[in-house]
């Protein structure tokens, strides 16, 4: 599920840089990839240092909907994560395909809109071998609450308030640490 949830946070960060078009009574769609190399150092609370290779694909559509043209999203995502162990060598390769939705968007009345979102995809783990050791399937709702700045239906200056998870995946669950750093070790 933290795998998950950090390319859920990650598909928002990028979602942000779209949102800035959106329109009342516009639809968007558009296409973000991201690559990035990085150095993690204490990987998974261990003295491992283990280099990321992170690739992302993401599909999103922006659409008001309803009466009062309130932005919803949708997305779909697609990552692949290479974890190398700098150290020996050994690597592990982790996929995330998912979707996320906006269920429903409300407007409180209070210059805040609560946004009921759901999450469903699989995450994979594979070690060095192709096998998979690591699994992650199901879906996961979350609520968030943002400050609209006084437009409900721009999403381009709107700024979190708070994130709940209000359903826990309904899939197995595997812990990404415990079935990594043996693999990388």
């Amino acid at each position: 599920m933290r795998r998950l949830l950090l390319a859920t946070a990650l598909l928002a960060g990028l979602v942000l840089a779209v949102s800035a078009q959106a329109e009342p009574g516009r639809v968007i769609k558009q296409t973000i990839h991201e690559d990035d190399l990085n150095l993690i150092e204490g990987f998974c609370e261990t003295d491992m240092a283990v280099q990321s290779h992170f690739v992302a694909d993401v599909t999103v559509k922006i659409m008001p909907r309803g009466r009062d043209g309130l932005i919803y999203f949708a997305n779909r995502l697609s990552v692949t994560e290479t974890f190398t162990n700098l150290d020996n060598g050994k690597m592990v390769v982790s996929t995330v395909n998912a979707i996320d939705k906006d269920l429903r968007v409300t407007d409180n009345g209070d210059g805040t809109l609560t946004i009921l979102i759901l999450s469903t995809g699989n995450a994979v783990t594979y070690n060095s071998d192709g096998k998979a050791i690591g699994r992650n399937p199901g879906q996961i709702r979350f609520e968030l609450t943002v400050d609209h700045g006084g437009t409900p239906s721009d999403p381009s200056d709107d700024t979190e308030i708070s994130f709940e998870v209000v359903k826990d995946s309904t899939g197995r669950t595997d812990d990404f640490c415990e079935v990594t750093v043996p693999a990388l070790s």
